[in-house]
């Protein structure tokens, strides 16, 4: 006697969504106030340029305090 054995699953394709990574945020570009260090700091293509002490800034007061509310890292 010959068994056969039938795979009822065979024509189903399992339904398992695409496991695809997270697009990664852009690089920061422009002036930033670190709140842990207290400075201004600018970032070219995600790479930080250079640093200006928030207290010793030379930029204006309006600037310094609209960029510490919006642009705070």
């Amino acid at each position: 006697m010959k068994v056969e054995q039938l795979d009822l699953f065979a024509s189903i394709e399992p339904d398992v969504p695409s496991r695809k990574p997270a697009p990664l945020p852009p690089p920061l570009n422009g002036m930033y106030y670190e709140q842990a260090t207290d400075r201004f700091v600018s970032f070219v293509h995600g790479r930080r340029h250079y640093e200006v002490p928030a207290r010793s800034c030379g930029f204006l007061k309006e600037w310094q305090e609209k960029t510490k509310r919006e642009r705070a890292i």
